[in-house]
């Protein structure tokens, strides 16, 4: 008898595969669910040997894991983009950020920045050494513990200014989200899907992957602050 499938993947996709499984359970006849955690600490439990059917994460990570053969070779394929936006606490004045100088005054007059353990966090600290912050900005930046989002170092005034995917800053209580950041400096990440190694349902795992990543799925994906890879 066919049991459940279980997936991994972290906190960015987590409302959008909440969303997802539910309509595969009603519409396909599939039970599927996905225990999220920080993108790093997922991995970590993927190369512990944890027993789960799919994978969710960041596009980098699951290359990585796909070599070290923790995922079934042809079965990873792009699902989701997001974008990364910033926030300020909520009743904070929202600033401009309609240029890139509009970003690199607001992040000087920032008192503390939040960023997140993930890719959209790399991104960030790259962006500033880009803008030649690094040094002048270094004790204003906290980086958020592995599985915090970032809108709650926001809410909780631990910062005033936060950079996450969209995804994990909307619709949170006590944060505002700005919005994309301008020009050449906007940053997206994809997350990728794969069936794992361990399956014993790969049939399954992989009908599932095809049903994330489908043009049925890009309006819920949307409402949740990402699209999916290859429709707009």
């Amino acid at each position: 008898m066919n049991q459940n499938l279980l997936g991994l993947s972290s906190m960015a996709t987590r409302p959008i595969l909440t969303a997802l499984c539910d309509h595969i359970g009603r519409e396909h006849g599939i039970p599927v669910r996905f225990d999220a955690a920080g993108g790093v600490e997922t991995a970590r439990r993927v190369r512990d040997g944890a027993q789960a059917d799919l994978l969710v994460l960041a596009e980098e990570a699951v290359n990585s894991l796909e070599r070290e053969g923790h995922l079934l070779a042809g079965s990873v394929r792009p699902l989701f983009v997001s974008r990364v936006v910033a926030a300020v606490r909520d009743a904070s004045p929202v600033p401009v950020l309609d240029t890139e100088s509009d970003l690199r005054s607001v992040l000087l007059s920032a008192s503390r920045i939040a960023y997140s353990t993930g890719p959209s966090g790399t991104a960030i600290t790259d962006l500033i050494a880009r803008f030649g912050l690094t040094d002048v900005l270094g004790d204003r930046l906290v980086q958020a513990p592995p599985g915090v989002p970032v809108g709650e170092v926001l809410s909780s005034g631990r910062a005033d200014l936060g950079f996450q995917q969209q995804s994990e800053l909307m619709d949170l209580p006590g944060v505002v989200v700005v919005g994309a950041l301008p020009g050449d400096t906007a940053i997206e990440s994809t997350f990728c899907g794969g069936v794992l190694t361990c399956t014993g349902q790969e049939e399954r795992a992989r009908d599932v992957l095809g049903i994330l990543g489908s043009e049925a799925a890009a309006a819920t994906v949307r409402a949740r602050g990402m699209r999916t890879h290859g429709h707009a």
